[in-house]
């Protein structure tokens, strides 16, 4: 089982790199682009033996612990199944 987790800032929380990635774009000619927001996508390969219920509780443990700064992050698990 494969657990992708997706991690992205808070709502208010200034993101300085999708700021530079927007202005950057409107220079280049693409000034469709108003607004511009930097994240994360962590894949993580677990172990088969997990259920699902038991995979997602673990993948939320590591968010909480080191995968994600929930003072300002917020994170969504997707998982997947061959």
């Amino acid at each position: 089982m494969k657990a992708i987790v997706y991690v992205d800032l808070k709502t208010g929380v200034l993101d300085p790199q999708g700021k530079a990635v927007s202005e950057t774009l409107g220079r280049l000619g693409f000034d469709e682009v108003q607004d511009a927001r930097i994240g994360k996508r962590i894949e993580l390969e677990l172990a088969d033996n997990l259920d699902a219920e038991t995979a997602e509780a673990r993948v939320k443990d590591m968010c909480e612990k080191l995968l994600a700064n929930t003072v300002i992050e917020k994170y969504q698990i997707e998982l997947v199944t061959a």
